[in-house]
């Protein structure tokens, strides 16, 4: 009767002398793994989304979150007018950044998402272009 509580102590008292695993998180910053699956951003090139509007995001998003319509422009050259995705269906699978053939979607490290209204949630092509 008493062996069993001896024991439960002896592991609490061995765990009061290791080092606390806890971060205080506003000033210590989490290690992100490589291959994390955060935000998603838009890659540029030549001042430039590289989104071509081909749709392939879209289609294999299991969540349908992504929103393409597309654009032309002068040289008849197709690009992503709107691009919108919604962060609360997302389930950060990555099937868009892998369909994608131009190679102008992307995940981030970033992870905090927080925000105070559903519209904040909804990220377009400009918001998704200034996140690096």
């Amino acid at each position: 009767m008493i062996m069993p509580l001896i024991k439960g102590l002896q592991i609490t008292i061995s765990h009061m002398f290791k080092k606390p695993v806890t971060l205080q998180y506003p000033t210590e910053r989490p290690d992100v793994k490589p291959g994390f699956r955060g935000l998603h951003a838009l890659n540029v090139s030549h001042d430039k989304a590289k989104c071509v509007a081909c749709y392939l995001c879209p289609t294999v998003c299991p969540a349908k979150c992504i929103t393409v319509e597309a654009g032309e422009d002068q040289n008849h050259d197709k690009y992503a007018a709107k691009y919108e995705i919604d962060m609360l269906r997302c389930i950060f699978c990555g099937y868009c950044v892998e369909a994608c053939p131009v190679d102008a979607i992307r995940m981030t490290e970033e992870f905090e998402l927080a925000n105070y209204t559903r519209a904040d949630f909804t990220y377009t092509k400009d918001r998704l272009l200034e996140k690096k």
